[in-house]
C-alpha cells in the first residue's frame, strides 16, 4: 500500500476516536487494547501531514482540521462500505449500464413494452437509449459502442458469426396512406386505423414511400415482394430512413407506404392506415449481440426479450 495513501482502518479508527473523544473508550469500542490505537492515529496524522486530536493528560479534541475532516471521512467509509453490495448488484445484473439502440419501428410498440418490463425489474439500471437503422446498429455492435440493439431482421450473414440474434416478434405489413385517397377507395376521412382491407392494385398508381435498400435491405425486399406478388413494380415517389419521416410525407400526399402494423400508434394529420388484401408479409424484429460479450445487465435484458418473445407465441432458441 502507497504510504502516503491512508488506509480504511485508520480512517475508523480516526472516526471512533472523534465520536468519542476518549482513546480508551474507543478502543473498548473497536474491541483493541489503547496503545495500537494511539499508534494508528500517529501514523495517520504524520501521512495526512496534520495534527488531527488535540490531547491532554484527561481528554482528546479534534483541532479544527479534523472537526472539519470528520464528515468528509463519513462519507468515505460509507462508501467504501456500499462497494461489496453494490459488485453483487452488478454481478446479478441489477445495476449498471446497458447501451440499446433501436429501429424506428420499434419504438411504437415493442420497445415500450421492453423497457417497462425491465425498468419494473431492474430499476437501478441506466439505459443509453439511440435510435439507428438496422445496418449502423450491426456495426455499432461490432466496434463494441453498443451492448445490443432491436433490429429488423435478417442479420447480414457476414457478422452472423460474431452476433447472436433472438426474434422476437412478427408483425404484418399495413398501408399508411392520405386520407383523401382513403376516402377515394371507400374509407374514412379521419386520420386513424380503418378495419377495410385495401388491394396494392388499387393503389398502383400512388408513388411508394420507402426505406433506401442499402439501410434496410430486408425490409425493402419484403415490401418489394408485396408488389411482386400482384403483379405490380412500384412507382418509387421518396425514399426516408426514418418512420417518422416517412410517415410526414405520406401525410403530406407524397405517396403511400407499407409499415409494420404497429406504426398505426403513430398519428399524423391526414393519413390513415389499413390492412391489405391477401396474404400480407410479415416484418420480423429481434434483438442482436456479440455472442462473446454478454455482461450480467445484458443478459438481465436478454432474458426480459425471450420472456416476452415466447408471450407472442415464438419460444426461445436454447443458448
Amino acid at each position: 500500500m502507497n504510504p502516503t495513501i491512508p488506509d480504511l482502518r485508520q480512517l475508523r479508527y480516526f472516526v471512533a476516536v472523534a465520536e468519542e473523544q476518549h482513546f480508551g473508550r474507543a478502543a473498548a469500542r473497536l474491541s483493541m487494547t489503547q496503545p495500537p490505537l494511539s499508534q494508528a492515529i500517529r501514523a495517520l496524522e504524520e501521512t495526512l501531514g496534520v495534527a488531527l486530536f488535540a490531547r491532554t493528560r484527561r481528554s482528546v479534541e479534534l483541532t479544527s482540521v479534523g472537526a472539519d475532516l470528520l464528515p468528509e471521512v463519513r462519507r468515505l467509509l460509507a462508501s467504501a462500505e456500499a462497494l461489496r453490495p453494490l459488485a453483487q448488484s452488478l454481478a446479478r445484473g441489477e445495476a449498471g449500464v446497458l447501451a440499446l439502440a433501436f429501429v424506428s419501428t420499434a419504438d411504437y410498440g415493442l420497445l415500450p413494452l421492453l423497457l417497462r418490463d425491465f425498468g419494473a425489474r431492474y430499476p437501478r439500471v441506466r439505459l443509453q437509449l439511440a435510435e439507428a437503422t438496422s445496418d449502423v446498429q450491426v456495426e455499432e455492435l461490432v466496434a463494441g459502442r453498443i451492448d445490443a440493439g432491436l433490429v429488423i431482421a435478417p442479420v447480414p450473414p457476414r457478422h452472423a458469426a460474431q452476433l447472436a440474434y433472438q426474434p422476437i416478434a412478427r408483425e404484418p405489413l399495413v398501408i399508411a396512406m392520405p386520407s383523401a385517397l382513403s376516402a377515394r377507395l371507400g374509407g374514412p376521412w379521419s386520420d386513424d386505423w380503418h378495419d377495410d382491407p385495401v388491394s396494392l392494385r388499387d393503389l398502383a398508381d400512388a408513388p411508394l414511400v420507402v426505406f433506401p435498400r442499402h439501410l434496410a435491405p430486408g425490409f425493402y425486399d419484403t415490401i418489394m415482394d408485396c408488389y411482386g406478388a400482384v403483379g405490380l413494380a412500384p412507382l418509387i415517389g421518396q425514399e426516408a430512413i426514418q418512420m417518422q419521416t416517412i410517415v410526414s410525407l405520406v401525410s403530406a400526399g407524397m405517396g403511400v407506404a407499407l409499415v409494420p402494423q404497429s406504426l398505426r400508434h403513430l398519428r399524423r394529420t391526414g393519413v390513415v392506415y389499413r390492412p391489405l388484401v391477401g396474404a400480407v408479409p410479415a416484418i420480423e424484429t429481434g434483438l442482436v449481440w456479440r455472442s462473446a460479450e454478454v455482461s450480467p445487465v445484458l443478459a438481465a435484458f436478454i432474458e426480459i426479450v425471450r420472456a416476452h418473445a415466447a408471450t407472442v407465441g415464438r419460444p426461445a432458441p436454447e443458448g
